[in-house]
């Protein structure tokens, strides 16, 4: 059986990293996107390599569309001269930076920013890429809890992945025809280096996750990475347009 590719953006850490080792796993082949770890991104290649995966990191900032189509261009040749292959299975769009700060005090650049990392740079890099995703492949989006519940300070990030689910719902509809399926996971609290590693590292603020989620812990990146893994599965084909939140049951 022919090994699936990924393609993942923000693969070198957290979630994406996770999710790429986890897929690796099942038998599929990583590219994946950094910004600027590259040593982090080196480590990935070669955890994948020694589970006997192949796997490519390339430099991308999602925020800038500008280095899009040089991107494109690069996964097409690679697929090619690595996999001779000219297309690829699942698109994971996951890079992303945390904000927190309240409504009030959100200064432009600060929405641009998360605005550009989280909802322009998937809507168009994700554009650019279907004619590479093969027909009947899977697009996968990541939101957040935030979403559902409402938070303090979060009301920029929230309202970007809220403009992710409803795209998500589109992009079902309208590549249905070529037997694409679009979903968008959205992760509770998870213990990462995200948002410098509070949940992971601020023992008050893991056991206050803890207190509100009905399974009785933070989330750890295995829960999502697993989760990925299980949405990209071939029993998992006839799920589309949906939000599945992976979240432990956080304030139910």
């Amino acid at each position: 059986m022919a090994r699936k590719i990924a393609v993942i953006t923000g693969g070198s850490r957290g979630l994406g990293r996770n999710a790429a080792l986890r897929l690796a796993e099942k038998h599929c082949d990583i590219i994946f996107t950094w910004r600027s770890q590259s040593a982090e991104a080196q480590a990935v290649v070669q955890e994948i390599e020694a589970r006997g995966g192949r796997a490519l990191a390339l430099q991308l900032d999602v925020a800038d569309s500008g280095g899009f189509d040089a991107f494109v261009a690069t996964v097409q040749n690679q697929l090619g001269q690595v996999w001779q292959r000219k297309q690829f299975d699942y698109l994971l769009n996951n890079a992303g930076v945390g904000l927190h700060v309240p409504f009030a005090q959100t200064t432009e650049a600060q929405f641009d920013l998360v605005m550009h990392t989280h909802f322009r740079g998937p809507f168009f890099l994700t554009q650019k890429l279907l004619p590479l995703i093969s027909d009947g492949g899977r697009i996968l989006n990541v939101s957040s809890g935030l979403t559902r519940f409402s938070l303090a300070d979060s009301s920029a990030y929230a309202a970007m992945k809220g403009g992710m689910e409803v795209l998500t719902r589109y992009q079902a509809k309208e590549l249905a025809c070529r037997n694409i399926t679009v979903n968008i996971i959205a992760p509770g609290a998870i213990a990462t280096d995200f948002s410098g590693g509070t949940v992971r590292d601020n023992s008050e603020v893991n056991q206050l996750v803890a207190s509100q989620t009905a399974l009785g812990r933070a989330g750890l990146p295995d829960d999502i990475g697993h989760a990925i893994a299980a949405i990209f599965s071939d029993e998992m084909g006839w799920v589309t347009g949906q939000r599945i939140e992976v979240s432990g049951g956080m304030f139910l």
